[in-house]
């Protein structure tokens, strides 16, 4: 009977792996996997105007050492508000593509461009100079990454020998969730194209 047992789990493992599907030829994109985020940091910039414009008028009033008029109380708060203004640019002007290609059935391609849309930071108030540095830096940063990938159930790890990273996918298949390597708590989803 123990026999019997045994021949079956072999069997029905045998079985589940071999159902597994293959990644190889599939690929996954967002046009801007920082899209709900910088929504979401906007509406927050919108929610917290008022806090920061009360800080600013804090801050002042501490540093001059009595409160402020009515007319330099405006001015601080039309600061604010034009500081907040150019967050929000700066947050909308940048735009980050990424795919992920699985090549083989242990190699994946992970690709990320970056863009800046230099009108959207003019608006900020971000001079030329600058603007042409964060240019430069981006055109300098390297778009493709390959890496290794071992697939567990429906997670992903995948590695380029220095680092390792776990991805998710879906039980359909259509998706892939991930977390940003700079911030843990932000997290993207691609969605199959191919």
């Amino acid at each position: 009977m123990k026999r019997l047992i045994s021949t079956i789990i072999l069997v029905a493992s045998a079985f589940a792996a071999s159902a597994q599907t293959s990644l190889v030829g599939r690929v996954y994109y967002h046009p801007n996997i920082m899209a709900d985020e910088i929504n979401a940091k906007v509406g927050d910039l919108d929610k917290k105007q008022d806090e920061a414009k009360a800080e600013a008028i804090a801050k002042e009033e501490k540093k001059k050492g009595r409160a402020l008029t009515a007319d330099e109380k405006a001015e601080v708060e039309k600061k604010t508000e034009e500081a907040c203004k150019a967050a929000e640019e700066i947050i909308k002007g940048v735009k980050t593509m990424v795919t992920a290609t699985f090549k083989t059935d242990k190699e994946m391609e992970m690709q990320m461009k970056m863009q800046v849309d230099e009108e959207a930071l003019k608006k900020a108030g971000i001079s030329w100079a600058k603007r042409k540095m964060l240019k430069t830096a981006i055109a300098l940063a390297p778009t493709k990454q390959k890496m290794h990938y071992i697939v567990q159930g429906n997670l992903i790890i995948c590695s380029d020998g220095t680092d390792q990273d776990t991805l998710t996918i879906s039980p359909d298949g259509k998706y892939l969730y991930g977390k940003m390597e700079m911030d843990e708590k932000t997290s993207f989803k691609l969605t199959r194209t191919k």
